[in-house]
């Protein structure tokens, strides 16, 4: 077997691995291990490894046809592809890009359905305002509009009950202690 038919195999396989790869990852299939004391992808998992082999292959091979030392080739295309690898993983690693004490999103936190908060800017009537309201520790600005069509003055304290196409639909928190 020649050094090229190696490599053109290294990246057929390789390309192959990764089409899987992505499929999977789409898919919300999980071909990667977790690695003690970090809790996220082990930097060697299927992506890596696949991408390893791709890159390892193409500059393999790309090498084999443009220069004739051969040891030098296999050096050069398994640093392309630790290369490759490596990118593969930093890219995709997901939670392990969150600065230390963030926690990964939690769509039940951002649910704006029941969320109670202060109308900010008067709602007249028929019309739309803003609301301020705590999310996640901070200070969040809505716009609002009254569920009945009605008036809400400043101050007013208001609970969410519904959410469309960016607007909240409250009512003030006095129906409801009524």
């Amino acid at each position: 077997m020649s050094l090229e038919t190696f490599f053109t195999a290294c990246l057929l396989f390789g390309l192959a691995l990764s089409a899987i790869s992505f499929l999977g990852g789409s898919h919300h299939l999980h071909f990667h291990g977790h690695y003690e004391g970090h809790g996220g992808a082990s930097p060697i998992n299927f992506g890596t490894i696949a991408a390893f082999i791709m890159w390892f292959g193409g500059a393999g091979l790309i090498l084999v046809r443009f220069s004739g030392v051969a040891l030098f080739l296999v050096v050069a295309g398994g640093d392309c592809g630790r290369a490759g690898g490596s990118d593969d993983y930093l890219s995709f690693r997901g939670s392990e890009l969150l600065a230390p004490g963030d926690k990964p999103l939690d769509p039940a936190d951002y649910r704006m359905i029941g969320a109670l908060g202060q109308v900010s800017c008067r709602v007249a009537p028929k019309g739309t305002g803003e609301m301020i309201f705590v999310q996640q520790g901070r200070r969040v600005g809505v716009p609002i509009r009254s569920e009945n069509g009605g008036p809400l003055a400043d101050g007013t304290e208001v609970v969410v009950t519904r959410y469309e196409d960016g607007i909240a639909y409250v009512r003030a928190w006095d129906e409801f202690s009524a």
